[in-house]
């Protein structure tokens, strides 16, 4: 137990979000719960966690949301071990907004360097209707950056999504954006991605498009159902520049416009949520399971696992020494993390909540500690 990396979660406390400033005691080591010295509240260790108030064993749950990440269908779960299905399906759903909160809480800071990112959609059938799953991904880091679920493939859809792209990149003066024909979009594209240009004069700074910005498409053609044609087509930017960076990011001597890295991730998601394989039994009746199957297994792909294509060598060739890699998980490559969680670290992770602000005259011992930073 270590009382430096917990906050107090009393919201009306002084100390409340506030981790690293000796606020927080150890109140019992055999039930694990802190103590704020400030408001002399109590909280137990998975406060604001997806495990808090569970009566299962932690590694038995970790093990089941394991189980869901990896493709294992509710109702497996109920015969295997004996629990009801709608707890399973509430762990799910926990779990789901836990990694949520954690990937809003580390991807969306802003931090993460875009080079190319490739955007697509999933249409998924469910019981009384269809829905819609857009993602995007990072394609130098292997980066999941996020996915919507919508009942309709419309402007929102893919508004919101790019939206999710804004809040991960920290800049896009030289981003390459691919995604399929549908003319959404560059629309969206040009209009989401621009930046404020600061002048210093009052009012509302005018909105401008990076210089480097280049979107392209690739348009399909279909005739009974089957691909007869492919159309690379450079919205943004020019035939050189868009050729230069998708060489420099995928390593391929003569790069086409294509978005194969977001469709392999497609397909990562049809084999590990159940509901999304095609003629499947195991549907969804709700818009909020999905979601939430989405979030858990995009996170546990930034976070817990290994990709085979980001391993870095260790030796080489011309070496008396074998060979050896590092293996590295998406979110080490983009540089989040210094090495691959487990589940269970996932689950038990505490995203500090932001610290409201105030009115009143703030404690003494407050106005020490900001004056000591």
């Amino acid at each position: 137990m270590n009382p430096q990396e917990k906050f107090c979660h009393n919201e009306p406390c002084w100390a409340y979000a506030r981790a690293g400033e000796g606020h927080i005691v150890i109140h019992s080591q055999k039930e694990r719960r802190y103590r704020c010295k400030r408001c002399t509240k109590t909280f137990s260790e998975t406060k604001g966690t997806a495990l808090y108030r569970s009566h299962k064993p932690h590694e038995l749950v970790a093990t089941i949301v394991t189980l869901l990440a990896y493709g294992c269908p509710v109702q497996a779960i109920v015969a295997a071990f004996g629990f009801d299905e709608r707890t399973v399906a509430r762990w799910q759903r926990e779990s789901g907004w836990q990694c949520q909160r954690v990937h809003e809480h580390l991807l969306q800071a802003g931090g993460v360097l875009l080079a190319q990112v490739q955007a697509d959609e999933l249409r998924i059938r469910i019981v009384g209707g269809v829905l819609w799953l857009a993602s995007a991904l990072s394609v130098t880091s292997r980066l999941w950056l996020g996915g919507v679920v919508q009942v309709r493939r419309d402007r929102r859809l893919v508004r919101t999504l790019l939206e999710y792209v804004r809040a991960c990149g920290a800049s896009f003066r030289s981003l390459l954006l691919c995604t399929d024909g549908l003319a959404t979009y560059p629309k969206q594209a040009l209009s989401v991605l621009r930046e404020p240009l600061r002048t210093g004069r009052r009012g509302r700074p005018q909105l401008l498009l990076p210089e480097g910005l280049m979107v392209a498409q690739v348009i399909k053609r279909y005739a009974r159902r089957r691909v007869v044609g492919v159309l690379h087509r450079v919205v943004r930017g020019t035939q050189e520049a868009v050729e230069a960076r998708l060489r420099s990011t995928q390593g391929d001597e003569a790069a086409l416009i294509n978005t194969a890295y977001i469709e392999r991730l497609q397909a990562t998601f049809r084999s590990r949520l159940a509901p999304l394989a095609r003629k499947t039994r195991a549907a969804v009746r709700q818009e909020a399971t999905l979601e939430a199957g989405m979030w858990l297994i995009g996170t546990v792909y930034n976070f817990c696992r290994a990709h085979r294509s980001l391993r870095l060598a260790i030796g080489g060739r011309g070496t008396t020494q074998r060979r050896r890699w590092v293996e590295r998980t998406p979110a080490q490559a983009a540089g989040l993390t210094d090495h691959c969680w487990s589940l269970y670290e996932l689950l038990i992770f505490t995203v500090p909540p932001a610290v409201p602000k105030r009115r009143g005259r703030r404690p003494r011992w407050l106005l020490e500690a900001a004056h000591a930073a």
